[in-house]
């Protein structure tokens, strides 16, 4: 008898079975789907959009490369990508069907729908083949993942000898105060402006608890070492209020 019922995990800060938590955060991201950008500027008070440059940079695309992008959402990765590299071409993944919807109606669909690909599919089991991409991102979705080491495992499988995984999420502080700080807006705030802007402070409350619950950037960097990868680094943001981790597969 299978034991995977009896099996918990974090949903935020409550404790769930972990068959049940992808439908809980599926039923968050089909709630938030249309605010969806919105939300990130709510979370990050705009500043997701000069993360998300930042990750660029770092992983700087170059014509010819295969992007994975993992809980791609809307496609804000992928349009950077693809910007960089005119001749590349970019695979969006997401496991919320309404979340690619969105993505499609974006004008840089459109323009770039020769090159880009939107698929339903789970982090934790992908539906590609091994050594199948150069690149591998994902961008504040991982937290979401029911088991981190199990994406992050896929991510390794289906990247050729060479590529690079390059995670942006949500992080820690190095200071207790200033954590303090973020929390007390984090809590206070958010939840309510979801309230507002989306009609649904129980996502928002949702998003705000699964950062606080996510490993710090030294331990997720150990996690992503356990998957194989070699030379791990991170880059904090705003002073850890988001951290970029980079690692390849050699």
């Amino acid at each position: 008898m299978s034991t995977s019922k009896t099996k918990t995990t974090h949903f935020g800060f409550k404790t769930v079975a972990e068959d049940d938590k992808a439908g809980m955060v599926h039923g968050v991201f089909t709630n938030v789907a249309s605010k969806y950008d919105i939300m990130n500027d709510v979370m990050s008070v705009g500043i997701h959009r000069v993360w998300k440059d930042a990750m660029m940079d770092w992983l700087a695309p170059r014509n010819g490369q295969r992007l994975l992008d993992v809980a791609g959402g809307t496609g804000d990765i992928s349009f950077r990508f693809l910007d960089r590299a005119p001749e590349g071409s970019a695979v969006v993944l997401d496991m919320t069907e309404s979340m690619l919807v969105e993505g499609r109606k974006r004008a840089d669909a459109a323009n770039k729908a020769d090159r880009l690909d939107w698929v339903v599919g789970d982090a934790m089991a992908l539906p590609f083949e091994d050594n199948s991409f150069d690149r591998y991102t994902i961008s504040f979705g991982i937290r979401n993942v029911t088991r981190i080491a199990d994406a992050l495992s896929e991510a390794y499988r289906v990247l050729k000898p060479g590529g690079r995984l390059m995670v942006l999420e949500f992080s820690q502080l190095p200071n207790d105060g200033m954590q303090k700080l973020y929390d007390l807006y984090s809590f206070n705030v958010i939840p309510r402006m979801g309230k507002v802007i989306a009609n649904d402070a129980d996502s928002y409350q949702y998003l705000v608890e699964s950062i606080r619950k996510f490993p710090d950037q030294e331990t997720f960097a150990q996690m992503i070492r356990q998957a194989g990868f070699e030379n791990v680094k991170y880059r904090n943001l705003s002073m850890g209020i988001a951290a970029l981790h980079s690692g390849w597969k050699i």
